[in-house]
């Protein structure tokens, strides 16, 4: 099945008109803004999964797209891998001349301690649990009760987790690639970012500032996930009823610590089970042609 089988259709793009008899405008006009926010959603998705079917197509000779994404979505499931991420990773990762360092010959490591999140089993390999567990450990330092993590892909950044945000807030920063957002921002400068008041902070754009307004968020914190290197390659963000006065120097500490922690857990992820995955592709690629 093709990629635009998987995802949902996008139509012709347009916006639906409002409904001359609707008797509460205001949901309507709520109903097109989460119609507009999703459709803009969908349209980010395609490019990034088309570009790793075409470098799969290019790399393994395949037939066909569908061919490709059908290698993508077996890895991906196998692995317990997001699509997008194994498609990142698909394109970030150069095809050596002699294959892939099989799995088992492979130094392995165990994850890495993550003292202070509560994750839902015993499994510390499950990228969602990790990361679930990382955005109520934020949410509980920072007081908040709204948030979302998101990771760095394809030179932007994609929302993975979230809770209490409204629809219309996830799917309108779905894909973060302008730096008129305090995610953005705190990605570029490698450091947290507290946004004291969203009303009349200068780093929002006025499209961003009005959803995050309209979600019942006044101010944010973002704390980069960073790897030992101290890039950023994801990011967890608080969002508050009420403007900010600041945090304490043990919050702003207890979340660079977190953001730490994390971030060593993404890269560890990235190296084993993310690489396991494109090794299984590879070996099935392979086999097939």
């Amino acid at each position: 099945m093709s990629q635009e089988a998987q995802l949902p259709p996008v139509a012709d793009g347009r916006v639906p008109e409002p409904d001359a008899d609707s008797a509460d405008p205001h949901a309507e006009i709520v109903r097109l803004r989460e119609h507009n926010a999703d459709l803009q959603e969908r349209l980010h998705a395609h490019p990034a999964i088309s570009l790793a079917q075409g470098v799969l197509m290019e790399r393994y000779r395949l037939p066909a797209p569908e061919a490709s994404f059908a290698l993508l979505r077996e890895a991906s499931q196998r692995f317990n891998i997001k699509l997008h991420t194994l498609a990142d990773a698909v394109v970030r990762t150069p095809r050596r001349p002699d294959g892939p360092v099989r799995a088992e010959d492979r130094a392995r490591t165990a994850p890495p301690p993550l003292p202070g999140l509560r994750t839902a089993g015993a499994d510390r390999t499950h990228q969602g649990e990790v990361l679930s567990a990382a955005l109520h450990r934020v949410l509980d330092i920072t007081g908040a009760g709204m948030g979302n993590v998101q990771l760095a892909e394809g030179g932007r950044l994609r929302m993975v987790r979230h809770s209490g945000l409204a629809r219309e807030f996830t799917s309108f920063f779905a894909f973060v690639d302008s730096p008129t957002t305090s995610c953005a921002q705190a990605a570029e400068d490698r450091r947290q970012v507290t946004v004291r008041d969203v009303a009349t902070a200068d780093v929002f754009d006025e499209g961003s500032r009005s959803v995050i307004l309209r979600a019942g968020s006044r101010a944010c914190h973002s704390v980069p996930l960073v790897n030992r290197a101290g890039v950023p390659i994801g990011m967890a963000s608080s969002h508050h009823e009420r403007p900010l006065a600041g945090f304490t120097r043990a919050q702003l500490q207890a979340l660079e610590t977190t953001g730490l922690m994390v971030g060593r857990w993404l890269s560890w992820h990235r190296h084993t089970v993310v690489r396991d995955a494109l090794d299984h592709l590879h070996a099935t690629a392979t086999a097939e042609r």
